[in-house]
């Protein structure tokens, strides 16, 4: 640095450019059409410097926090010398535009100041359906990106403040869902437009110099404290494998092996050994792959480490090419969501051996995402939402329910809105008993969802995880119980595989039901208090049956702790091989 910083203007600086970017995500917010960006919040916004490099994330999506820098960089090179004040770039493509998955939309704005280019005001949504084989756009058994729906290597969306006249007729004429997608692209429109205005006032009051050089020292300043966090973590090689259930009636388990080595103040976390792409819509670009290990490397860090580019520096990601987290051409994405939970449970896993007091057992494995799609009155609806979700324990309290993934801030659907914009009832919302781990802490309960739908013809899919593979504990906690999918119908009760391949149809009457896996426990069960274990009783998360064969708690007849009982039953459970 050619000047001397000042702490206190480095902090106004932070605050403000974080100030920006929660502006653009209300805004988006506020002003979306769709369920799954308004209500579930599957969106993110950013605020970048000149080089597009993140400067602030809005409190939105983790897992989207490092893939901003990859698409700027790509729609940087590929608009170099053609780039004006008053653009505005749409694009969503892996493979085309450094995306994410195809319903992942960016919509990002230069940010001019005396004809320089002082920023960028990005965002990313997912939109409810970019077409392609299923509604949703959510495809599992895609075998290629082009039956993914739309594609949309970035593009101009406006050129100098004129809006393109052609680009929404396309985007409209391939969509199911045209007034939902173009409205919800208004409103990343009106968070971008936002973004240049916050920018652009920092800049009339400070000058762009001075904004430039704490942009550069607030990635510099975040760059040494998570070098200072990761001096902290015992160096080592710690290596951790988990699973994806697999695809289709006879699923195969997608390996995930981390290798995650700690040298002073950079971690390398090396993916050889994975699974290859998939003839399915799972696999994730590396720009993704990147993001979610980012996302759960910054978990453990201190919360004054500013979210912006500079922490990422220390951090290595390698993944084999052509692997299911490093995806070549044609692979499909469209499902991808799963294996970025994945990576980031997959880091967890590792840092357990290392850090075992800062992470948590193993959780429900990220959203379950069912999706309904059917005509009425001649209009097509699709509906899809993200049911969240659980934490497994920690060594200082029991998991969590109704909670999202680490990796995502967003949320289940509200059951009126369901119930008043969709043929659908939410029969049961609720926790499923004896689901949670054993352990001294127990993990979160699994959370019950069933839909009932009221019209006929209705397409469905849903992916879900971990019926295969549960939630493993940590330090002697016992797995929480997998996850389960139930159709009941006329023609009796199906259960369906985590991530069905198959097209199923379901008329008025049906019923589908889904239970989240509980998450991991912490900790021997039998340690656990056995006042503890009455109390979960009292409350229905555990039976008395279950508090006998996990917890070794024994009631009296008259409903009170027999202690001889219970201290001698735990006596014979722990002579017992666990």
């Amino acid at each position: 640095m050619s000047f001397n910083v000042d702490p206190i203007l480095l902090e106004v600086f932070k605050n403000g450019f974080e100030a920006v970017a929660d502006e653009m995500a209300l805004i988006l917010m506020r002003t979306a059409h769709s369920p799954i960006v308004r209500d579930a919040m599957d969106f993110s916004t950013a605020l970048c410097d000149a080089q597009g490099e993140n400067l602030a994330q809005g409190l939105t999506t983790p897992m989207h926090l490092g893939s901003f820098r990859d698409a700027m960089r790509h729609l940087m090179e590929e608009y170099a010398g053609d780039i004006h004040d008053g653009d505005v770039f749409i694009g969503n493509d892996p493979y085309l535009a450094s995306g994410q998955h195809l319903p992942d939309i960016y919509v990002v704005k230069p940010i001019f100041h005396d004809a320089q280019i002082e920023g960028w005001a990005a965002t990313i949504a997912h939109h409810v359906d970019v077409g392609g084989l299923v509604p949703g756009s959510n495809s599992l058994s895609a075998v290629e990106i082009h039956q993914e729906g739309l594609r949309l290597p970035f593009l101009k969306l406006r050129r100098a403040g004129v809006p393109d006249p052609v680009l929404p007729r396309v985007i409209a004429a391939n969509v199911r869902t045209p007034d939902l997608v173009l409205g919800d692209i208004e409103a990343q429109l009106a968070a971008a437009m936002a973004g240049s205005r916050g920018l652009t006032a920092m800049i009339e009051r400070y000058g762009a110099a001075t904004v430039r050089a704490y942009g550069v020292a607030l990635h510099d300043y975040a760059e040494r404290l998570a070098r200072a966090a990761f001096r902290e973590l015992p160096d080592g090689v710690y290596t951790f494998e988990d699973h994806i259930d697999g695809l289709g009636d006879d699923p195969k388990p997608i390996l995930f092996r981390l290798t995650l080595t700690i040298a002073d103040d950079e971690v390398t976390a090396d993916w050889a050994g994975t699974s290859p792409q998939v003839a399915g819509g799972i696999n994730a670009p590396i720009s993704f792959c990147k993001s979610n290990v980012y996302a759960a490397l910054r978990s453990i860090m201190g919360a004054d480490v500013p979210n912006c580019h500079g922490y990422t520096r220390p951090i290595h990601v390698i993944a084999p090419e052509s692997s299911v987290l490093n995806c070549s051409y044609p692979a499909p994405c469209g499902a991808r969501g799963i294996t970025g939970y994945r990576i980031v449970d997959c880091v967890f896993g590792a840092l357990a051996a290392a850090v075992p007091d800062r992470v948590s057992a193993d959780g429900a494995g990220g959203s379950t995402l069912p999706s309904f799609s059917g005509r009425i009155d001649g209009t097509t609806f699709v509906f899809s939402e993200c049911v969240m979700g659980v934490w497994g324990a920690t060594s200082g309290h029991d998991g969590q329910e109704g909670v999202p993934h680490m990796a995502s801030n967003q949320a289940n659907v509200p059951i009126e809105t369901i119930e008043a914009d969709y043929p659908i009832r939410i029969e049961r919302y609720s926790l499923a008993q004896d689901t949670g781990g054993p352990g001294f802490n127990r993990g979160g309960l699994g959370i019950v969802r069933e839909y009932r739908v009221l019209a006929d013809d209705v397409y469905f899919g849903v992916r879900s995880d971990k019926i295969a593979y549960p939630p493993h504990g940590l330090n002697g906690g016992s797995p929480g119980a997998p996850a389960s999918n139930l159709l009941s119908g006329s023609g009796g009760d199906q259960v369906l595989p985590a991530m069905p391949t198959r097209a199923m149809t379901l008329g008025t009457g049906d019923l589908y039901r889904h239970v989240m896996a509980g998450g991991g426990g912490f900790g021997n069960p039998l340690d656990r208090e056995p006042e503890r274990v009455i109390e979960d009783m009292l409350d229905d998360r555990v039976s008395e049956a279950h508090a006998r064969e996990a917890y070794g708690v024994v009631l009296s007849l008259n409903g009170t702790l027999d202690i001889p009982a219970t201290t001698a039953l735990r006596a014979r459970m722990k002579d017992l091989p666990r």
